[in-house]
């Protein structure tokens, strides 16, 4: 009964939103899948150099590397933990596909920051700016993750490339937004010392505002990587590769242990990603002892 007064009143002033959003991306499809073809060329190459380098480097060494840079900035127990968790991950079976993972993070992050901190630093100077970007990031963040696969998967068709593209998207405002709001809180008196010493706009953008907005913006890659990190699992739906297959076949075949080694690896490979770069936010103080 109740569903037969909702048709009733709602189905003569029905929107056709969803047929209104196919057609806009069939539109987009059919002019210009070129251009969005085009815009995968530098992000593939991108994730093809970091890949190679992270596939061509032998465990012992990548390990080493990890675990020494994790000590000289976090201390000899995030080391130690960086050093166990990824002969771990090797030790399970998962080496190659963690290393495919985080090479789709990095290049994920690095578009992020080529593009979100231009846009935070503009946004922490201009209020116009800062609010006609708001709205965007709002539902840039409050958009299921599952929903920008469609679009992505039309635009851009499937594969690891595609993945990184929709985490692109997923992981960049919480940098615009921590980047604005790092810029916004450095104090005025600060400022305008500077100012008095001579310093023009653009030595205390880099040698004051941004030091000292510092913190915050690792907060803001912090959230990126993390947000990273939990897409690129999910674009394993869309021929991504890395970790997310693993659980995505063990979902689908029901093979607990399977998903269960895999969502493993995603868990340790974010603890020492979290801590690193929380270890950077705080100016790489290494707590020794």
């Amino acid at each position: 009964m109740n569903a037969l007064l909702t048709d009733a009143v709602f189905d003569p002033i029905r929107i056709p939103l969803d047929d209104w959003f196919n057609d806009f991306i069939n539109w987009l499809t059919f002019n210009y899948r070129p251009t969005f073809q085009a815009m995968k060329v530098p992000v593939e190459a991108l994730l093809d150099g970091v890949s190679a380098v992270l596939l061509w480097l032998p465990p012992i060494a990548f390990i080493a590397l990890v675990a020494i840079m994790a000590w000289r900035v976090a201390g000899w127990r995030i080391g130690a933990l960086a050093a166990v968790s990824f002969t771990l991950i090797g030790m399970v079976g998962l080496w190659d596909l963690t290393m495919v993972t985080l090479s789709m993070v990095a290049a994920s992050v690095v578009v992020c920051l080529i593009i979100g901190l231009p846009l935070g630093i503009l946004a922490a100077r201009s209020d116009r700016f800062q609010g006609g970007l708001r709205p965007v990031l709002d539902v840039m963040q409050t958009t299921p993750a599952f929903v920008y696969l469609v679009p992505v998967v039309m635009l851009f068709s499937i594969g690891t490339v595609a993945g990184v593209i929709a985490t692109i998207i997923f992981a960049l405002p919480p940098l615009i937004r921590l980047t604005d709001l790092g810029i916004r809180q450095v104090p005025e008196d600060v400022i305008e010392a500077a100012e008095a010493f001579g310093s023009s706009e653009r030595e205390v953008l880099f040698k004051v505002r941004l030091p000292l907005a510092l913190p915050t913006i690792m907060a803001g890659v912090n959230q990126t990587i993390m947000l990273a990190l939990s897409m690129v699992v999910i674009a394993a739906l869309i021929g991504a590769g890395g970790l997310g297959r693993p659980v995505v076949e063990g979902l689908n075949a029901l093979r607990i242990g399977q998903a269960g080694i895999g969502g493993l690896a995603i868990v340790l490979l974010a603890i020492v990603l979290d801590r690193l770069t929380q270890a950077f936010g705080e100016g790489g103080a290494a707590k020794r002892g």
